[in-house]
């Protein structure tokens, strides 16, 4: 059901002392509780809001939903000192990607080495920026990692957690174990295959207040005292891991040509955040921007009318990019587009630019700009 392995030992001192404590929620749509009937409340994520206020009520608690639907660890790490408060220090990071890795990510080599790359990342900035929190991996279950003996995203996951010494908590196995038990059925636990029902998060949140209730109470042994756990971090599985990291406004782009400032376009999904955003359907349209790092990306909004553009990284020839999927059919969401990837760190100077061309499923040549990605 979990692996204790280091336990919480700064959020268990912490908690003895009654100072207040911070927990992030980082994952995707069963991070912010879709197919809950109040996701604020009958979420995993708000049933262990619950547990925490409940157990400790002399804390005084601030809690971080930064869960997107749709969004991979890869996107996660880029995300991450966006959408928590990471660099001002929190004291709990529940990090939750089994689910959406799985299903965006082909089970090869390169899938595994991205998905290294996005976990490792987020524990890497964490670690980095917020030295005093603690980190727990969180498994949830769809009907491909039910089926699989030993799934093989949370395999990487558990490799990532186990190099570093970290908890994790599998939703999955626990919901396998209810399955086996004959305590209900799968389309009820999760009617869409995906999005747990209210009983499915209450069954999520058992699982994770077993762990959290080991971790936090009981004997000094379930978790190394804050005194003698090691600060310096291991080597990193991968060099490349997206440790940097990092999400900037578009309105670093400069060279901006044919392009307008647009609001949120609808219907919008797996967005809660400020959606203003740099537009255009003209061919031609065009702009540039420049990190320094490994790697550089857009993250953009793409829906039906999405279409093709080029881009050209330090001068090289363009190439073409098409964003669109399946997905664009039914509204416009955030794409996440890497763009440029080098070994080293480097200045990276990036142009895009807009074409007449577009898949053979889009309406329009629509290219919609929401954030800068760096790494």
């Amino acid at each position: 059901m979990f692996h204790n392995r280091e336990g919480l030992p700064r959020l268990r001192e912490k908690l003895q002392s009654k100072e207040p404590a911070i927990v992030a929620f980082l994952g995707g749509s069963i991070t912010e509780g879709y197919g809950a009937s109040e996701p604020d409340k009958t979420s995993w994520r708000a049933l262990t809001e619950t547990y925490f206020t409940s157990e400790y009520p002399e804390v005084r608690w601030t809690f971080v939903n930064a869960g997107v639907g749709g969004t991979n660890s890869s996107l996660g790490a880029h995300r991450l000192r966006s959408h928590t408060p990471l660099e001002e220090g929190i004291d709990l990071l529940l990090v939750e990607f089994a689910v959406n890795d799985s299903q965006h990510r082909a089970r090869s080599e390169e899938g595994r080495a991205e998905t290294i790359r996005g976990m490792e990342g987020i524990l890497r900035q964490c670690r980095t920026l917020s030295p005093s929190a603690d980190i727990a991996f969180l498994y949830s279950a769809n009907e491909d990692n039910l089926a699989e003996a030993e799934p093989f995203f949370i395999a990487v996951h558990e490799e990532v957690a186990e190099h570093y010494g970290i908890p994790s908590v599998s939703f999955m196995r626990h919901a396998r174990d209810w399955l086996d038990a004959g305590k209900g059925k799968w389309e009820e636990f999760a009617p869409d295959g995906v999005h747990p029902s209210d009983a499915g998060y209450a069954l999520y949140a058992e699982a994770l207040r077993g762990f959290l209730e080991h971790a936090l109470g009981g004997s000094e042994e379930t978790g190394r005292r804050v005194g003698s756990r090691e600060l310096v971090l291991p080597a990193p599985l991968r060099e490349d891991n997206y440790e940097l990291a990092d999400m900037l406004k578009a309105t670093s782009l400069y060279d901006v040509q044919s392009m307008s400032w647009s609001d949120r376009p609808e219907p919008l999904v797996n967005w809660r955040y400020d959606a203003k955003h740099l537009a255009s359907e003209e061919a031609g349209a065009e702009f540039s921007f420049e990190v320094y790092g490994r790697g550089a990306g857009l993250l953009l909004l793409c829906g039906l009318d999405t279409g093709i553009f080029e881009f050209s990284v330090n001068g090289e020839e363009y190439r073409e990019y098409n964003p669109f999927d399946e997905w664009c059919l039914l509204f416009n969401r955030p794409v996440m587009a890497l763009l440029a990837s080098r070994e080293q760190e480097v200045t990276l100077r990036i142009q895009v630019r807009n074409t007449t061309r577009k898949d053979e499923r889009s309406i329009g040549n629509k290219l919609r700009v929401l954030r800068i990605l760096r790494h």
